[in-house]
């Protein structure tokens, strides 16, 4: 279930960098100050599109779960810590919630890897 949710919204919030680049891509990394945003929003977008997939279908969990955790702890540094610091603790709480449900979730991945309906554990087995 863990793998479905970090999954399934990892490649949706990708799709959406490229479907929707004005809010959710280049557009969104040039408002909070990001080096290079057209580059940016696109490197970042394609890859939580094929790892999101790969998370979905179990295949490489651990080493598609790497490049996630990277890019959630950027997105909490440079859009959490101005409202912790604005507006509070409960607000930046609230604003992050979905932020560390998928920092959680990947790192969960990142230990205990994809679980037995996965590639991942089809391909373990066939080789012991």
């Amino acid at each position: 279930m863990i793998r479905l949710m970090v999954g399934v919204v990892f490649l949706s919030e990708g799709i959406q960098k490229f479907l929707f680049p004005a809010i959710r891509g280049a557009g969104r990394f040039e408002k909070i100050g990001l080096p290079s945003p057209e580059f940016l929003g696109s490197f970042v977008g394609s890859f939580e599109i094929v790892c999101g997939l790969l998370i979905l279908i179990g295949l490489y969990t651990r080493l598609a779960s790497i490049p996630l955790i990277i890019i959630m702890l950027v997105a909490i540094s440079t859009t959490k810590v101005d409202i912790l610091l604005n507006d509070g603790f409960w607000m930046m709480m609230h604003a992050a919630r979905t932020d560390y449900a998928m920092l959680l979730g990947s790192l969960f991945l990142l230990l205990k890897g994809a679980g037995q309906w996965s590639v991942d554990w089809q391909v373990e087995k066939k080789l012991n």
